[in-house]
């Protein structure tokens, strides 16, 4: 995802308030991977991610209380410079809950190979869907509605997963988290386009959180993947 900055060039037909929205989206969300990799590190590098996996309960508590008052910080200060401080702040904390998973697919033979092979495919399907939300000028808002139940079906499935432990189950929540966040991110970029989104930082959030889901579900496929060769 690093050339993300480059796909605001494809919007050079829309109003310069809707690049402008646009390209600092980009530039925002590039940097957002910063603190992510630093989180993502420091969880692994001081048993944060060993201390997780500890406790259900507790780092569901932790990782569902931190993430909804963070996004209500980010949301209430979005007109603000404090809104891109909680955000990189907030996008530390997603790296350090991600380093449970990271930490157990590095723990695998051919670890290193999945997180980047995880890596790119979310970078293929973030440029891919990007794309195609910029160039389709349509409001997709009714898609918003179907997707927002989507993905509460998802929330309810994978807590649902973690204690039944059905693999199934688990595989099937992982396969549908990565539809609908995938087609979250053309959702969100279209909104943008179309001029339902104009916040920089508001669109910088839910496009991270799509693409957050859509790389953890890879992962996440890949791992049990890799497990059962």
């Amino acid at each position: 995802m690093t050339d993300i900055v480059q796909r605001a060039g494809h919007a050079g037909t829309l109003a310069p308030e809707r690049q402008r929205v646009l390209r600092n989206t980009y530039a925002l969300l590039a940097l957002s991977l910063v603190p992510t990799v630093a989180g993502t590190w420091l969880g692994i590098a001081s048993g944060f991610n060993t201390w997780l996996a500890g406790s259900i309960w507790l780092s569901l508590l932790v990782f569902f209380g931190g993430a909804f008052a963070f996004i209500w910080g980010i949301q209430r200060n979005r007109d603000s410079g404090l809104g891109v401080v909680l955000l990189l702040a907030f996008t530390f904390f997603m790296g350090l809950m991600l380093s449970r998973l990271v930490g157990a697919i590095l723990g695998m033979k051919n670890g290193a190979d999945l997180v980047m092979t995880a890596f790119g495919g979310t970078a293929v399907i973030f440029a891919a869907m990007a794309t195609l939300g910029t160039v389709i000028k349509r409001d997709l808002s009714g898609l918003g509605k179907f997707l927002c139940v989507g993905a509460l079906v998802v929330m309810i499935g994978a807590v649902a997963a973690i204690f039944l432990q059905m693999p199934a189950l688990t595989l099937a929540i992982l396969v549908l988290c990565l539809g609908i966040f995938s087609a979250f991110i053309l959702y969100d970029v279209n909104q943008i386009v179309t001029g339902g989104e104009t916040n920089y930082i508001s669109a910088t959030l839910a496009l991270y959180l799509d693409a957050f889901n859509v790389f953890q579900s890879l992962l996440s496929l890949l791992g049990i993947a890799s497990g059962d060769d």
